[in-house]
């Protein structure tokens, strides 16, 4: 049987915000700003779609006072997809804008790396300060209690878990930061997520500022970018310019293959 030939989607829920581009690029360009989004991304064969992370709970964003913020469901929406049809989203990382918003999507079983779980759930360190500004604490509490259910996969490391959808271990910004390789009529498209910040770190080799593992975000470069079959299928995370740069399917919803 032939593998499916998938699209792939960013839907922006949040954004325009400014941001130094030292942070967005490992201390590069210290007197210069750029603007980042929000996004989620969705990845579409015939009738079905899976995401690659579920955005941010309403309440979030408004103790963040996140700008321009629309629920997740909603940018779905805009899409013809109801939330409540999602079956499969991959975390590619816990941090509170990329997990937050487990609460939107009930039927979906979420497929998380070991070493990030373990890391977030069970790990005093990831209660400290750093790394409990990024945090959802409620929706870290919900995604723990989906342990030993269906509605929670955990992932060792490489693994396929749909045909022509590929989780692939890639820590550095995260201890299990995953992303997903996809089948797509151009070839193997990278949705990198927080693998880059920014498309230009995956042109210049040069992650963000906010890590938890330099040498292991250099590895997973190495080795993940690899992977894609080209410079133009792999997508980052927070990249405001993919409005910009790709065919526009509804209000802040792009196709990127």
């Amino acid at each position: 049987m032939a593998t499916p030939q998938y699209e792939i989607y960013a839907l922006k829920y949040a954004g325009p915000i400014l941001r130094p581009a030292a942070f967005m690029t490992f201390f590069q360009n210290v007197d210069q700003f750029v603007q980042i989004g929000y996004f989620i991304f969705a990845i579409r064969n015939g009738g079905e779609t899976l995401l690659v992370d579920c955005g941010t709970s309403p309440q979030a964003a408004e103790a963040r006072k996140i700008p321009n913020y629309v629920s997740p469901a909603e940018m779905l929406r805009r899409i013809d997809v109801p939330p409540n049809q999602i079956q499969h989203i991959i975390c590619s990382h816990i941090h509170f804008d990329h997990i937050g918003g487990i609460d939107l999507f009930p039927r979906a079983t979420f497929y998380v790396q070991e070493k990030e779980f373990h890391f977030w759930m069970r790990n005093p360190i990831a209660r400290k300060g750093p790394f409990l500004h990024l945090s959802d604490l409620s929706a870290n509490r919900k995604l723990a209690k989906l342990r030993g259910t269906k509605r929670l996969r955990i992932i060792r490391g490489d693994q396929t878990i749909l045909p022509g959808i590929r989780l692939l271990l890639a820590p550095g910004h995260t201890p299990g930061l995953q992303a997903t390789l996809v089948h797509t009529a151009k070839g193997k498209a990278l949705v990198g997520s927080d693998l880059a910040h920014l498309s230009l770190s995956y042109q210049i080799k040069i992650p963000s500022a906010l890590i938890t593992d330099l040498v292991a975000w250099m590895k997973s470069y190495d080795r993940v970018l690899p992977k894609a079959s080209s410079p133009d299928l792999m997508f980052s995370g927070h990249d405001l310019s993919m409005l910009d740069r790709y065919p526009k399917v509804a209000e802040d919803v792009v196709r990127l293959v």
